[in-house]
């Protein structure tokens, strides 16, 4: 890891921001054609941008479809990330698109004119509250992690099983390794002998904390999960793969 972390550094400044705007312009134009467009439901899965399934009122009109009661909650959360934060104001709004040591060399503009996060962008800090809601969606992935283990009522166990679960893993570890999970369990804490459960809390904070070293990693890698589990569920259900089975 830390070789390729060692060879991205020597790239241009440029190749960064410009990777994170295709990657995430990608990722929300095919997340909107999902939840707006295409169905969520395959034979004995379910496409994680459609977890929980809730009904559509009949009164609602047809071009509000029903995941988008759902996709605010992980998408606000990853909208007021701070890493995420971090990347697409640089990414999009180059502001500033590089700021580390010797930037002012390599970029066309200097990283002392950032304004910080004024205006609307204020409101990204109620990444707290959508925090306690990825938490609400994240219990219902693990629901129909579950479900995935027992297609028709038995045990068993499938390659999209093992897909879905490693999906949830990489969700929660990226929930778990939030900054404001480390500050809630005890980052707003000087002394952890002075308040009740102390010790419990500096040991959470302790191990939030090391994950949260790895937060970057974890954004990346479960927002690809999300994007590659969706996509290998419909290549099964238009029968392009099957899904072969391991146990049951």
């Amino acid at each position: 890891m830390s070789s390729i972390a060692a060879a991205w550094r020597r790239l241009p400044w440029w190749v960064e921001p410009v990777s994170v705007v295709i990657v995430l312009s990608v990722f929300g134009l095919y997340s909107f054609a999902i939840v707006s467009f295409l169905p969520g439901e395959y034979k004995e899965y379910l496409s994680p941008f459609y977890s929980p399934p809730i009904p559509h009122p009949d009164w609602m009109p047809d071009f509000i479809t029903a995941p988008m009661f759902i996709i605010w909650m992980p998408l606000g959360f990853r909208a007021t990330c701070y890493y995420y934060r971090k990347a697409y104001y640089r990414a999009f709004f180059w502001d500033p698109p590089a700021c580390q040591a010797g930037a002012q060399e390599r970029e066309p503009r200097k990283a002392e004119n950032y304004r910080g996060e004024r205006a609307v962008f204020v409101l990204n800090n109620v990444h707290r509250y959508f925090l306690y809601a990825s938490f609400v969606v994240l219990a219902f992935l693990w629901y129909d992690t579950v479900l995935t283990f027992f297609p028709g009522g038995s045990f068993g166990v499938k390659v999209g099983s093992i897909i879905w679960l490693a999906n949830v893993v990489l969700l929660s570890t990226y929930s778990l390794s939030c900054h404001s999970l480390r500050h809630i369990i005890g980052g707003n804490k000087d002394c952890y002998t002075c308040v009740r459960g102390g010790n419990t809390r500096r040991k959470l904070y302790n191990g939030v904390s090391r994950l949260n070293l790895q937060h970057p990693q974890w954004a990346w890698f479960s927002l690809f999960s999300v994007l590659l589990t969706d996509i290998y569920f419909r290549l099964i259900q238009a029968g392009v793969i099957p899904d072969l089975t391991i146990l049951g």
